[in-house]
């Protein structure tokens, strides 16, 4: 670059912040401004595949997680009655064998807090909080990022403002929201008040009709991350932080395997949300204004990608602004030509998985079980999942 470069970003999720450690250690500045007042440790479990993980070690991050990680041996596939198990793939020392890199289990809010640790270490003071954004400005030289307290000039603006993203709003027309007629409980369980058959480190994934749970270790194997997925057409709210009872969510998995009832209880506080499908984005950039994560591509958790695309698309951005710095709006362009279809990809897969882990026959005895070894056949996962992990974001041509 034959200039230094000012890079806003609007959001601090983890999209943002990984964006802000990407772009300091290639020697960009940013700023970053945030609608919340304080930044909490919200929601729950995340699985981070080898294609996230090499991403945050080569942003030399893997020491501070290590303590909050869970580097699970395997995931599985379990019958929602009988609990009769497959096996799904081999983790552990294989992830790192077959795909370069290990694959994490970790808690949403210590991922967020190693994160924004790492920017203030970079640069102290980058991060805003209190800064709702309203819009943007921009002319061929600069963008100015407009929040309900300030307006601050720089050169980009990377739009992290997550899946409500008015940065997306202004520049695109909004992605139609579409309730899938799915709700989801979460929460979380220690792992010395459930049977010790559930502590085991393995990610599992009980499939049943109209329903599904995922469970899997986090905070070192403190923890145990629930999250039940149940067909449910009259809950639509999004919100992460509205609480059910255990005693409802018991009753959407009456008939399940009773070490699930053993499970449910021991969460404690169990929180519910719908889940909305969306359009992802054919566009990504207008300018020099680009989003990320789920600003352009929102997808439902069923390909366990959603977070680890926003690390994705961060390693990516800050590559592209730093090999073509003095042309910020052709850095973009490569940046959303490197991304688009890897992303709607994992969007388009993940909602595939819906009628694959809630399908009626896994209702009748005679034929759950051949369902089940025919779906989760192991070339079939192989090819469902290989292309994700595969996918080494450090080694795209950038220029």
């Amino acid at each position: 670059m034959t200039k230094s470069m000012k890079v806003l970003i609007a959001g601090a999720g983890i999209g943002g912040l990984t964006s802000a450690i990407a772009l300091l250690r290639q020697g960009i500045d940013v700023e970053v401004y945030e609608q919340a007042s304080e930044l909490g440790e919200l929601g729950a479990g995340l699985q981070i595949s080898a294609n996230g993980t090499r991403l945050l070690i080569e942003l030399g991050l893997e020491d501070a997680l290590r303590p909050v990680i869970c580097e699970a041996a395997a995931k599985e596939v379990r019958m929602w009655d009988s609990g009769q198990r497959w096996p799904l793939f081999d983790l552990g020392d294989d992830s790192v064998r077959r795909f370069g890199a290990p694959y994490w289990m970790v808690h949403r809010g210590d991922l967020h807090k190693v994160l924004r640790e790492a920017v203030e270490c970079l640069k102290p003071g980058a991060i805003h909080p209190g800064q709702r954004c309203l819009g943007f400005e921009q002319t061929g030289d600069g963008v100015t990022l407009i929040t309900e307290k300030t307006r601050v000039q720089g050169d980009v603006l990377i739009g992290a403002d997550g899946v409500h993203s008015r940065l997306s709003k202004q520049m695109f027309q909004a992605p139609e929201a579409r309730f899938t007629g799915l709700m989801a409980w979460r929460g979380l369980a220690p792992m010395d008040a459930i049977p010790p058959e559930a502590r085991r480190p393995v990610g599992t994934n009980w499939v049943g009709p109209g329903a599904h749970v995922i469970t899997y270790p986090i905070q070192g194997g403190e923890l145990l991350n629930f999250v039940g997925i149940v067909e449910n057409t009259e809950w639509k709210s999004e919100s992460w932080t509205e609480a059910g009872t255990i005693e409802e969510c018991l009753a959407d998995f009456q008939g399940w395997n009773p070490l699930l009832h053993k499970i449910i209880p021991a969460v404690g506080t169990v929180f519910r949300w719908a889940l909305v499908e969306r359009t992802p984005l054919p566009e990504w950039c207008d300018g020099r204004v680009a989003l990320l994560g789920d600003a352009c591509h929102a997808t439902l958790p069923f390909l366990a990608q959603g977070a680890v695309m926003a690390i994705e698309d961060a390693f990516v951005l800050a590559a592209c602004l730093k090999a073509q710095g003095d042309t910020p709006q052709e850095a973009l362009a490569t940046y959303h030509r490197l991304r688009v279809k890897r992303a709607t990809d994992i969007v388009i897969g993940s909602g595939a998985n819906v009628d694959r882990f809630h399908n009626p026959a896994l209702a009748e005895p005679k034929k759950a079980v051949a369902y089940v070894e025919e779906q989760w056949q192991p070339d079939k996962v192989r090819q469902r999942y290989d292309w994700l992990f595969e996918y080494d974001a450090t080694k795209l041509d950038v220029t």
